[in-house]
């Protein structure tokens, strides 16, 4: 999974980025202070990792990998270069969705780019942007598909599909709003433009330190919480500056903290398990005395894409998946115990995986 963090110039980024990955980021208070994109990867938790070690006390226990990238910040007029919109637009294009940072709190010492808060206004800005330079896409495409067109119908059908794309975008409708009414011919050619406003979305409201544990009063939030909702988009409340801090502390002291500030868990913990929703995403498990490993795949995945995953000779000689669930792998207390008593399945190369499978692939090639 590889999530973008965007936003305004100064509304917390790199602070929230340093912290979800300790990558020593750039963090400070004046616009445009990241350049270039900032990379850092993650490891997500995930507790039965830590259950199946016990059970097979492997040499090495491998976690699920989520990769973090932190966006030069955005103003109006980036859809046609300004600012550092072209680093921007094309660093967007590389990830699997969107992780919006919008500012929800006053501090006259952390300028703001427009000068004073104001949520609607700081998410209309990046809207408009992203629709702009995915307006200026289609009319690139649609302008070669027409010196190519000759009465080639393929191509009749991919400027329409153009052109409605267009409109919409005119009209302040993203792409992703559009998907569930392309046929699969039209999708392909719709997966082939990489549209910017095609990428999944979730908004991250950076809060204050008082405001974060009572966030549902803020007001602020509460425009920000609209505009999800008719968005339909994922809404994660945080504050960057406890995460930075929370970033640096043991785990019993990361407790004892965020019990102090009225929290039950870590926003890197929220933030990934909302990022996993947002895609489809699950993991499946595998375990031996060798290595314990999470998988992240699609939500839907059958068993021999879970294969694929590992390994492509996998895949190509798969045979059947012993798979297990983790709770009735736990409960037995051996994968001998579960066997015996029939919590262990054979499964074919069309079985849909679940979250929390524990398989074992046999295959021959």
């Amino acid at each position: 999974m590889n999530l973008g963090i965007i936003g305004l110039p100064n509304v917390g980024k790199s602070t929230l980025f340093n912290a979800m990955t300790k990558a020593g980021a750039e963090a400070t208070n004046y616009p445009f202070s990241t350049v270039e994109a900032n990379i850092g990867a993650v490891s997500v938790p995930d507790i039965r990792l830590d259950g199946l070690a016990r059970m097979y006390k492997p040499q090495k226990v491998t976690t699920a990998i989520v990769e973090f990238v932190d966006i030069a910040g955005l103003v109006s007029g980036a859809g046609r270069g300004e600012g550092l919109g072209n680093k921007f637009l094309s660093h967007i294009r590389q990830v699997d969705a969107l992780v919006h940072v919008v500012r929800c709190f006053d501090d006259p010492n952390v300028a703001h780019v427009d000068g004073e808060i104001d949520p609607a206004r700081d998410v209309e800005t990046i809207d408009f942007e992203l629709l702009f330079a995915d307006m200026d896409t289609l009319e690139k495409r649609m302008g070669r598909a027409r010196k190519l067109l000759k009465g080639d119908k393929k191509i009749e059908a991919d400027i329409e599909l153009y052109e409605r794309i267009y409109k919409n975008l005119e009209n302040g409708v993203k792409a992703r709003r559009l998907e569930s009414g392309f046929t699969s011919a039209e999708r392909k050619v719709y997966d082939d433009l990489f549209l910017l406003t095609s990428k999944p979305v979730m908004y991250i409201a950076n809060l204050s330190e008082p405001d974060v544990a009572g966030y549902a009063g803020n007001a602020k939030y509460k425009v920000l919480k609209e505009i999800a909702d008719r968005e339909e988009a994922g809404l994660l409340p945080l504050c960057a500056k406890i995460e930075a801090e929370l970033s640096e502390l043991e785990d019993d002291e990361k407790r004892l903290f965020l019990a102090e500030m009225g929290l039950e868990n870590p926003g890197i913990d929220r933030l990934i398990a909302e990022g996993y929703s947002l895609l489809g995403l699950v993991s499946f498990l595998t375990a031996g005395p060798k290595e314990v490993r999470a998988w992240t795949i699609t939500k839907g995945a059958t068993a021999s894409m879970a294969a694929g995953k590992i390994h492509s000779d996998i895949e190509r000689g798969f045979i059947r998946a012993e798979v297990v669930a983790y709770d009735d792998l736990m409960n037995a207390g051996s994968y001998a115990a579960a066997r015996e008593k029939a919590h262990v399945r054979s499964e074919g190369r069309d079985y849909v995986m679940r979250d929390g499978d524990v398989t074992l692939f046999r295959f021959n090639v």
